[in-house]
């Protein structure tokens, strides 16, 4: 693992310890999304001693600003998604379940800027704010139930894949990083194919559900 970021380490704690794979597109499409209402609710590694926390809720029309405002008519199907260490370290996300077969995915995208907010004009350097790409990462559901099972893509993997299939899907190296570049179309299609392969989905993660 060769990324320097420090932010990077620490979304790599939190996601299994792993870098995870982006991309410039979803995974979703409106035919493609789900709901569970089982997803909604706090999951923890370890009920015992919760290091790692992810709390999932169910989004409102509130909700449809900024990257999913374009999705103001679906966006109920959608969750909010925060993620904390016991270090305090915090993200906020939303996601969305995707189904593509009898498989599902969950993609989990940033619905707001590093500062909070949504509305760029309410950002202290708002101009900053054209400079940030939101990008979308992808993980398999293989269990909702009493355990919440994830597997998780990490990018040192993924080169495996590509070196060995270089036009499995479209993408760029960028410092080393693997960036999915591919539509949304081709996007499915690829995660459809190689959803079974290590080198795509290589890590698990099972949580539990926090008691209330």
């Amino acid at each position: 693992m060769r990324v320097k970021s420090v932010a990077f380490y620490a979304l790599a704690a939190l996601l299994a310890g792993c870098v995870p794979v982006v991309s410039l597109h979803p995974l979703f499409t409106r035919e493609t999304i789900v709901f569970e209402e089982k997803l909604v609710g706090t999951w923890v590694k370890d009920a015992n001693d919760p290091e790692v926390t992810w709390k999932f809720s169910r989004l409102d029309e509130s909700a449809a600003k900024g990257p999913l405002e374009a999705w103001k008519d679906d966006i109920t199907k959608f969750y909010g998604l925060e993620i904390s260490d016991k270090d305090g370290r915090k993200g906020a996300f939303a996601a969305c379940l995707v189904k593509l077969g009898e498989r599902q995915f969950l993609d989990v995208f940033a619905d707001r800027f590093p500062s909070g907010e949504q509305d760029i004009e309410k950002m202290p350097l708002a101009y900053n704010g054209f400079f940030f790409v939101p990008v979308h990462t992808i993980l398999r559901i293989d269990a909702i139930g009493e355990q919440l099972v994830l597997r998780v893509t990490d990018d040192d993997q993924f080169k495996d894949l590509i070196q060995a299939a270089p036009a499995a899907v479209k993408h760029e190296m960028v410092d080393d990083r693997p960036i999915l570049t591919a539509s949304t179309r081709e996007l499915q299609e690829f995660v459809a194919k190689f959803a079974g392969d290590e080198r795509l989905f290589p890590n698990d993660l099972a949580l539990v559900r926090k008691a209330r």
